[in-house]
């Protein structure tokens, strides 16, 4: 799609009330006028495809035409999926089972699919494990997700006891629960974090987000970034979560984290462990294990991969086919006023 058609799409289906509370709030701000950011929003989503979200969420406002002009925002993020990954190919990353299969030497857990798979292989798994992970099988941003742990009563943040009847089997319970309407499970083995990342929060897995380009067939490494849990048991940004950048060559984290609300974090609110300095294990054999994963699938050239760090060394909990661009270049962590867009433009 050229850019004026995508524009003329996202004018169609935007949220007009929304957008308006946003100029409402950055006039509180800046005290430029109304008028003058509806006009400046609008050139934005011209000339660099951002939306009113970009606008707000990376402070275009206070950012010269050059610098604007370094920033992915919505409309470039999805000019680089349309370039180099093909839809053909989308289903390999949006179906976690399919996903599990085909990148099976970097899972490295045990997982079943609830749909398609016999109860009494199920149960076998629930009981074979005790504590698991539901996944919606084609979720994103940690939507749905539900943490299972039969030993300490737990269902996500009720009780098992909660939620299923009394007089039944909980095995037989929680089999029909998973099925019942239209849920459509994966069921996967907890995975047992790295002592080291559990220091910062043990309470969910903390993967990091590396994003790699496959370009000639030569896989190219443009950013990575933490991300981490907080008060949830899933660490994704628009759950809840926090980010913070990291040296894609050194694997040290060079910011404080901050969540969706721009509130920043030094150390984590929840442990007191130090965020900006930390330094991952393994971090050389993470990077080779996405340069490799990278070339499985060589029609989707622009993939978002979340990477664990286990005792065992890093892992995949899943790859992205649409990365998203609004954990990138957030203000704080950009204090130069300069966007990703430049580390995007492989030669």
């Amino acid at each position: 799609m050229g850019k004026i058609g995508y524009l003329l799409k996202r004018i169609r289906t935007m949220d007009k009330k929304a957008m308006f509370e946003k100029i409402d709030s950055i006039h509180k701000k800046t005290g430029k006028s109304k008028l003058y950011l509806l006009y400046d929003m609008s050139r934005c989503a011209r000339k660099y495809g951002a939306g009113y979200m970009d606008y707000d969420l990376f402070e275009m406002y206070n950012l010269t035409p050059e610098q604007r002009d370094t920033y992915i925002t919505r409309g470039r993020n999805n000019a680089l999926v349309s370039k180099y990954n093909n839809k053909d190919y989308f289903h390999l990353f949006e179906n976690k089972d399919e996903f599990n299969t085909l990148f099976k030497d970097y899972i490295k857990r045990d997982w079943i699919k609830v749909k398609g798979n016999s109860k009494e292989d199920i149960i076998a798994f629930m009981q074979r494990h005790g504590e698991f992970m539901a996944k919606p099988v084609d979720g994103g941003c940690g939507h749905g997700i539900v943490k299972v742990d039969i030993k300490q009563d737990k269902f996500g943040d009720k009780k098992l006891s909660e939620v299923l009847p009394s007089n039944e089997n909980v095995y037989d319970a929680l089999y029909r629960k998973l099925t019942e309407g239209n849920n459509n499970f994966e069921l996967e083995e907890v995975i047992k974090q790295h002592p080291e990342v559990s220091k910062i929060y043990p309470d969910a897995i903390n993967t990091v987000r590396v994003v790699t380009i496959l370009k000639d067939n030569v896989p190219h490494v443009i950013c990575a970034y933490f991300r981490i849990g907080n008060g949830k048991f899933v660490d994704n940004f628009n759950s809840g979560g926090m980010v913070a950048p990291v040296n894609e060559v050194t694997g040290e984290v060079m910011d404080r984290a901050i969540d969706k609300k721009k509130n920043l974090y030094e150390t984590h609110p929840q442990t007191g462990a130090k965020i900006k300095g930390f330094k991952f294990p393994d971090w050389d054999k993470a990077i080779a294990m996405c340069k490799k994963a990278a070339k499985v699938v060589p029609q989707m050239g622009y993939i978002g991969w979340d990477v664990c760090f286990t005792p065992d060394g890093p892992i995949f909990v899943e790859g992205n086919e649409f990365p998203g661009h609004d954990i990138y270049q957030l203000p704080e962590h950009t204090p130069n006023k300069i966007g990703m867009m430049p580390k995007f433009n492989i030669q």
